[in-house]
């Protein structure tokens, strides 16, 4: 969930790049046989996304806290990008086998002073990720849902909204299947699992303690890059009616064998997250998209 609610937010800041560009494309076109029928959908698109969720304070933390967040984004509808409420991603090369994507990804801030590990540390800011990803479609059915294979490798950043600072590199390859249409006309359960990797910048955000902060029961650790942990999630949406949707999501992570397992911040073998939101269009363009509707997306 936590990354579901951040990804929501760097939708609503990126969608202006969407919107700006030559076209954006929606990655939430209803499936279809592949036929190169139109989405008939609209071109652009504004609305509201927000939700709560019970999120670890960073991996392998020992504690969860409740965090929420209301944003609105930016959905539109082209031939490059695409922006809509789940995210952004950029399609920069496309077949029916394989995609070239951009990737965004991210993860909410956490109080030092509400996580007794990190009392008297710094704040863990906000979280920012972007890069390329190559898509397989290892399955295609419009019934049956889809199986596919995610490698994005993604840069990320941290802010306080005063500066930026650079974070290192981020590999999370995904093994994910879609279903859509389970219970619900034009719903949406997607489940997927894989490992994640980072480099030491981002392992030492995380899990570095410095001199300065050591404690007698908190020593010194300069934490390294390698494996970070894998993750299990999980996402169920349904539209209620054509503007409202509601979705809910869940996640668990196991740390067991990861790279920084040593450090005094690292406190959990699993974590569990659990959340839940909605989204509401706001606005829909009269002009219409006449992208293709395909079976590389679900609604």
């Amino acid at each position: 969930m936590k990354h579901l609610l951040a990804t929501a937010a760097m939708a609503a800041a990126a969608g202006l790049i969407a919107a700006a560009a030559t076209a954006a494309e929606n990655g939430s076109a209803a499936a279809d046989s592949g036929n190169g029928a139109s989405n008939n959908k609209a071109l652009f698109e504004i609305g509201v996304a927000g939700g709560v969720g019970w999120i670890p304070d960073y991996p392998a933390a020992a504690q969860n806290h409740v965090q929420g967040l209301a944003l609105p984004y930016v959905i539109y509808r082209g031939q490059v990008l695409q922006s809509d409420e789940t995210g952004i991603r950029g399609k920069l090369y496309r077949s029916r086998a394989i995609e070239f994507d951009l990737s965004f990804g991210g993860a909410l801030r956490a109080s030092s002073r509400d996580n007794r590990a990190r009392e008297g540390m710094p704040d863990l800011d906000y979280l920012g990720e972007i890069g390329p990803s190559v898509r397989i479609h290892a399955y295609r059915d419009p019934d049956a849902g889809s199986v596919d294979v995610e490698l994005p490798v993604r840069s990320a950043f941290s802010t306080d909204f005063s500066r930026i600072d650079y974070r290192g590199f981020v590999f999370a390859p995904e093994l994910s299947y879609t279903l859509p249409n389970l219970v619900f006309q034009d719903s949406r359960w997607k489940t997927s699992i894989g490992p994640i990797f980072a480099t030491g910048r981002l392992m030492d955000y995380f899990y570095h303690v410095d001199q300065r902060f050591a404690l007698p029961d908190r020593p010194a650790f300069d934490a390294h890059g390698g494996y970070l942990g894998s993750r299990l999630q999980s996402s169920y949406k349904v539209p209620i009616n054509g503007r409202l949707s509601v979705f809910a999501a869940g996640r668990v992570e196991t740390f067991a064998g990861a790279t920084n397992h040593d450090s005094p911040l690292f406190k959990r073998d699993v974590n569990f997250s659990i959340g839940a939101g909605l989204t509401f269009s706001l606005y829909r363009s009269d002009a219409r998209s006449d992208v293709p509707a395909d079976t590389v997306d679900f609604p």
